[in-house]
């Protein structure tokens, strides 16, 4: 049996899978399982012209629950989560030899943009703390990028020529031990349609005892945000700040989940200002308006 198999969850991907299936074919041989959330381009043939298996869902059922398909649909101990949009340039050696530690749950290795840099902020990250989520919805870490909080909770100092533990890599290039995969009841599905389900996972391999390792000698080239574009703004923030605070009412107290609600609602009147002004619309009343009435919900009656 194959030590490791690789899943690739798309979404209208026609225009990025082909590359991300050849690279990957050619760098490993592995094993690979493309499930597909309802694409309406070119995604599936392109996967089936490449002879990949390919499960095909009528409906988008999500990030979470499409990667808990695939992973089921393998029999490998190791799990590779590979986003369409990255290209492997290296074997998947490295990764695998992280997990000879029984206690290591996950594995990620270097992702590189266009130029080959390491993509600093997005890789690796700091488990979120509520500052740090306070932070991102008030727009203090866009204004001050750099500010303590948000200097550790994305990384910003990190070595991406070293081997190290860390907390929350990226689940665009990220392995996985099934067996601690089974023992958390996989990724949460309620993270619907996407966003925060890989911090969610992560945060709770930890509480079990579980690590989490980075090698840079595992690399993949990662464009970034590719299906994002087809999500329309008013959708794109409202699945973002409905995944944020589904995960901040799992896992911090109700004062603390309330004070990220306020700050959600204060930073969703910033940003809706701040595009009406920029663009001359009055289109950001709307898209940001469901956010604010989505964080009111939550404040008076948190869901967790």
């Amino acid at each position: 049996m194959p030590k490791a198999g690789i899943v690739i969850v798309t979404h209208e991907s026609g225009s990025e899978i082909g590359a991300c299936l050849d690279a990957a074919a050619s760098a490993t041989g592995l094993e690979i399982v493309v499930v597909d959330n309802a694409s309406g381009d070119q995604t599936c043939r392109e996967v089936t012209a490449r002879g990949v298996r390919l499960i095909a869902n009528r409906e988008n059922r999500g990030f979470a629950a499409a990667v808990n398909q695939g992973i089921r649909s393998l029999e490998t101990p190791l799990v590779l989560l590979l986003n369409p949009d990255a290209r492997l340039e290296t074997g998947l050696g490295a990764l695998c030899q992280c997990f000879r530690d029984e206690h290591v749950a996950g594995a990620c290795g270097k992702l590189v943009d266009a130029a080959e840099r390491p993509q600093v902020g997005f890789a690796v990250r700091s488990l979120p703390s509520p500052a740090a989520l306070i932070c991102e919805a008030l727009l203090v870490n866009r204004w001050w990028p750099r500010n303590p909080i948000n200097w550790h909770y994305r990384c910003l100092g990190f070595q991406f020529s070293e081997a190290a533990e860390v907390e929350q890599p990226a689940g665009a290039f990220l392995m996985l031990r099934r067996s601690v995969w089974e023992e958390l009841g996989g990724f949460d599905e309620q993270f619907y349609p996407l966003w925060f389900e890989d911090v969610d996972y992560c945060w709770r391999a930890r509480e079990r005892g579980y690590r989490m390792y980075y090698t840079p000698l595992a690399v993949a080239k990662h464009t970034g945000g590719h299906s994002l574009a087809k999500i329309s703004l008013e959708n794109r923030q409202l699945y973002w700040y409905r995944s944020l605070l589904r995960f901040a009412a799992k896992h911090y107290r109700s004062g603390t989940y309330r004070m990220i609600c306020l700050a959600v609602f204060l930073g969703s009147i910033f940003r809706m200002f701040l595009r009406m002004a920029t663009f001359r619309s009055l289109t950001p009343i709307a898209v940001y308006g469901k956010v604010m009435a989505l964080a009111g919900r939550q404040f008076v009656r948190p869901a967790g």
